[in-house]
């Protein structure tokens, strides 16, 4: 935590470990980070899992559809060989894999995939371990989906995921701001989780904040942009280097 700013590992500690992996999510634990974002999927038989993708072909060591595969033939794919013979093996993990490593005091921020009928399999999962509400965070860039999961979740913060887009919000700024928020506000969100581009400055974290909402954003990996978001008030900054992401912080302010 940097200035009430979470650092949050994007899939992981993901620029040195495979992401979405056991190795990068305990490797993020391991230096410190404040939370872990991770992707999940439903397989065939409906298991939740780890993956951003909708196929293992970027990560994998074949190419082969999350949703036409059992959890038993998920776990034979290889999503580690890529970054190096130090991960060769290196399977794609389940939600309960994943949740068994959370730290008491951090946090997991679940990024929904596929659509949200992986929502009730999500509070079956959650349902069997003791964990607190605050500690499991929801987000989604399909709004009937964080509509639905905070519906189903009233206690998880639950945000809306969004990009953006350039050419839209640099003409109407202001307009397009507060068309974001109209959907927070409908939904009963907790806040938005948003592409940290040109358009997400100190203006626009205090108009989301003074509206009541948390603001995080993706992905930053400049030690002087994230200053930049950190002096402008940003909630969490989702980062694939947390742990040199923070230690350059530190070391550029002292």
């Amino acid at each position: 935590m940097i200035n009430n700013t979470m650092i949050i590992a994007h899939r992981g500690e993901s620029y040195d470990a495979p992401e979405n992996t056991l190795a990068a999510i305990k490797l993020a634990w391991k230096r410190n980070a404040d939370a872990v974002e991770i992707d999940v999927r439903l397989s065939k038989d409906n298991k939740i899992i780890a993956l951003h993708d909708p196929h293992t072909q970027r990560t994998g060591s074949i190419k082969k559809y999350i949703n036409r595969l059992t959890l038993s033939e998920i776990k034979k794919i290889d999503v580690g060989i890529w970054k190096g013979e130090k991960y060769l093996d290196e399977k794609i993990p389940t939600l309960e894999e994943i949740i068994e490593t959370l730290p008491k005091q951090k946090k997991l921020i679940i990024e929904i995939k596929s659509n949200r009928k992986l929502l009730p399999y999500l509070q079956n999962v959650l349902s069997n371990f003791s964990i607190k509400k605050n500690q499991v965070e929801i987000i989604s860039f399909n709004f009937a989906t964080v509509t639905e999961a905070k519906k189903l979740f009233p206690e998880n913060n639950v945000l809306l995921l969004n990009n953006l887009d350039y050419n839209f919000y640099t003409k109407i700024t202001s307009f397009g701001i507060k068309e974001l928020l109209k959907k927070v506000k409908i939904a009963n969100l907790d806040g938005l989780n948003v592409w940290a581009g040109k358009i997400l400055n100190k203006s626009f974290i205090e108009e989301v904040k003074n509206s009541g909402y948390i603001i995080y954003c993706w992905t930053v990996n400049n030690y002087m942009h994230a200053e930049q978001l950190i002096s402008g008030g940003i909630d969490g900054i989702t980062t694939d280097r947390a742990e040199w992401l923070t230690q350059k912080i530190k070391t550029s302010s002292n």
